[in-house]
């Protein structure tokens, strides 16, 4: 039986299939998740009913059967699609990281493709206006860290939604790394960007619709109309894996979810002058500069952190730093996903970094801060402070973070 607009949608938060009884197998096997546009699709597009619509998507907006959502919608005449907005690294993912695809048209449905990239407020108004459309839609697969830019895609499609006057609807998909936990530092918004405009912590536990709700709530200055279509069959212990669903890079260096795992701590390693293995096959596994021994694997190894073992190990990047050159490092080996602190790890990983190199810096332009949303980090790194030392500086602000956070969960 389809389910209705008002059973599917509900302004500003969700309603949904309760997730599939039964006992799963171990990490879910057998069990599948339908996401929020199998859901909308399942019901005909009812929601979107009489309403020209655009979508903002990338690689990763695909069914079950790895078709993606906009040559579905565009092949089905129960919605009116009539424009698509590209995300960084662009609507068919051909930019690397810091790049786009610009403005063109679709080759395989001739829709209109306009980019959001580095684009807010009133300019990207500007081009929803343009586009003609009455709805955005969003549907993009985030991976858990507050630094991951599409969420900020998100929250500025929010805003310049509202200065449009579109509504605005988001596809929920799950948080790869699970839903159960926020940790790390809170930004501070005196060092908001792109990889962070707001007060959420460093990884958000979240997924994409509930941070929606969350922005609408509590950062945007007049909120949009919202509505979300949440999933069926997920759980906030659940890892990818245990989802059924097909993983699709959500972006070139993020090739498998064991490199989502890892994220939300060894991302901040591009703050730093080692490579944080982009160019390599495991990037965001494999760390290193050239000049690093076996000394780091050992002083990492010797901080005992839950569920994660260091191994020594060298590689030469193909692109990015140390291009063609070969450097010494680490590669994480995570044993037990379920005890495992990524944002805690990378800590750890930069005080023995710092401590066992001594070629070890931050990039000039201290970009270690907005990763983590503060100069906390950075200067007690620099004054010395252990593991230990440095994650009970954000406690109290994570505290409070998780406090609100937990208004806007829908999930069990």
């Amino acid at each position: 039986m389809g389910v209705s607009r008002r059973g599917l949608l509900v302004a500003g938060g969700a309603v949904g299939v309760a997730a599939a009884a039964g006992p799963a197998a171990a990490h879910g096997a057998g069990r599948r998740v339908r996401t929020g546009f199998d859901r909308l699709a399942a019901d005909g597009y009812a929601a979107l009913a009489g309403e020209r619509v655009g979508v903002v998507t990338n690689p990763t907006g695909v069914t079950s059967e790895v078709r993606h959502v906009v040559d579905v919608m565009h092949a089905d005449d129960r919605v009116d699609l009539a424009a698509v907005f590209g995300p960084e690294h662009g609507f068919r993912g051909t930019a690397q990281a810091g790049g786009s695809e610009g403005r063109y048209d679709d080759p395989a449905t001739g829709l209109p493709v306009y980019d959001t990239y580095l684009k807010s407020g009133k300019a990207l108004a500007d081009v929803f206006t343009a586009s003609g459309v009455d709805t955005v839609v969003f549907d993009i697969q985030d991976v858990g860290a507050r630094f991951y830019t599409y969420i900020w895609t998100l929250y500025d499609c929010m805003v310049a939604a509202e200065l449009a006057g579109k509504r605005f609807v988001v596809l929920d998909r799950p948080n790869p790394v699970t839903g159960r936990a926020a940790l790390g530092p809170v930004l501070d918004r005196a060092f908001a960007t792109f990889v962070g405009r707001e007060p959420v912590s460093q990884a958000h536990g979240m997924t994409v619709a509930e941070l929606a709700r969350l922005f609408n709530g509590e950062f945007l200055a007049r909120p949009v109309e919202l509505a979300t279509v949440r999933m069926s069959g997920w759980r906030r212990s659940d890892f990818f894996d245990g989802t059924g669903l097909p993983w699709v890079p959500p972006s070139p260096n993020m090739p498998t979810p064991d490199t989502a795992l890892v994220y939300a701590g060894t991302c901040l390693f591009e703050g730093t002058n080692l490579s944080e293995g982009r160019g390599t096959t495991r990037p965001f596994e494999l760390l290193g500069a050239e000049g690093v021994d076996r000394r780091w694997a050992e002083a990492a190894n010797a901080l005992d952190l839950p569920g994660v073992r260091f191994r020594e190990a060298y590689f030469a990047p193909v692109f990015s730093k140390f291009q063609g050159k070969t450097v010494g490092g680490v590669q994480l080996h995570v044993d037990d996903r379920e005890a495992f602190d990524p944002v805690r790890t990378g800590i750890g990983l930069l005080v023995t970094a710092k401590r066992s190199w001594s070629g070890f810096a931050w990039r000039a332009d201290n970009w270690i801060d907005k990763l983590t949303g503060s100069a906390k980090v950075r200067t007690l790194i620099d004054a010395g402070a252990d593991t230990d030392e440095v994650v009970g500086a954000w406690q109290a602000d994570l505290a409070a973070f998780r406090a609100v956070r937990r208004r806007y969960l829908v999930y069990g």
